[in-house]
């Protein structure tokens, strides 16, 4: 079970059946963090059933088990709520990559551990990741969302700095191109992975072969 501190909340990133049974027996007795969490995860179930269009405040509260006007009293409207929870995708998102390059201070190694950390990340949380890089029905003024989208977008920054030496000024020309083109594969790879673009040619060989893909894809990536 993973633990992420998401501003004064501890976050418990739990199942389906979780918050399905929990709901009913935690309504009467939710502290306010407890409540804006448990929201948050309710939010996503309902994403991974309805999608965004069909996401209503209404259902979110159905579904954590409290009054209709809570989800409203915390994140004011369909767009806090969601905006909310994109803000968590990029928490999450810093939190996969630190931990898949902790302990490794090799400039490319830790480049391709980052790049495996993403890819873990949209695995594990595949809502969370479609509606934090989709800014549809999101508050993209939302000074949360922008810390938390800019924290992530550090951890790519950094590493790409150490691979090209690049002192503490803006990153330009080549070493901006290189950013922006590692960013591309791995975020276009971990797309085409959740939307089964490459169950065909990996097909058979389990999530073995997709991660054996992926460590060639982030090997060229780092060749000199």
């Amino acid at each position: 079970m993973l633990t992420l501190r998401c501003g004064a909340v501890v976050l418990m990133m739990r199942s389906e059946n979780e918050v399905e049974q929990g709901s009913t027996a935690h309504k009467a007795g939710y502290h306010h963090g407890d409540l804006r969490a448990a929201l948050l995860l309710a939010a996503e179930l309902v994403l991974a059933e309805r999608g965004v269009e069909g996401f209503t405040l209404r259902e979110c509260a159905r579904r954590a088990g409290v009054s209709h006007a809570a989800p409203a009293h915390h994140f004011g409207d369909v767009a806090g709520l969601l905006t909310a929870v994109a803000a968590l995708g990029f928490e999450t998102l810093t939190l996969f990559m630190r931990e898949a390059r902790a302990g490794i201070d090799e400039p490319q190694a830790r480049l391709r551990a980052i790049g495996r950390g993403y890819v873990a990340f949209a695995r594990r949380y595949p809502e969370r990741f479609r509606l934090t890089f989709n800014r549809h029905r999101l508050n993209i003024e939302d000074p949360g969302l922008s810390a938390a989208g800019q924290e992530a977008f550090a951890e790519l920054e950094t590493a790409i700095r150490l691979v090209t030496r690049a002192g503490e000024g803006p990153l330009e020309g080549e070493r901006l191109d290189t950013l922006l083109h590692v960013w591309s594969l791995v975020h276009g790879y971990a797309h085409l992975l959740l939307a089964g673009q490459l169950d065909r040619p990996l097909k058979g060989g389990g999530d073995g072969a997709f991660d054996a893909a992926l460590e060639g894809v982030l090997a060229r990536l780092t060749a000199q």
